[in-house]
């Protein structure tokens, strides 16, 4: 990583493909990258949550709370 606090390309594609950072293989887990919605193991599928950073949890929460509240709003009967 350089001197700076933001981590490099290179770092973030290190850290992405490292198995120690991934918990059974399917849930992204490092402390040392704050982004919120890191891209998945493999790439070009999308982004996943880093279950090391309390954001990206509540975050996620958020989501799927949005989600739920809007589909019970917008539900027909």
């Amino acid at each position: 990583m350089k001197s700076s606090n933001k981590p490099d390309k290179e770092t973030f594609e290190t850290w992405r493909t490292d198995p120690k950072n991934w918990k059974l293989g399917i849930f992204y887990f490092n402390k040392l990258d704050r982004r919120i919605f890191p891209p998945k193991r493999m790439q070009g599928m999308g982004w996943t949550v880093n279950f090391a950073n309390p954001l990206s949890i509540l975050s996620l929460f958020g989501l799927v709370i949005a989600i739920i509240a809007l589909a019970t709003l917008f539900q027909t009967k």
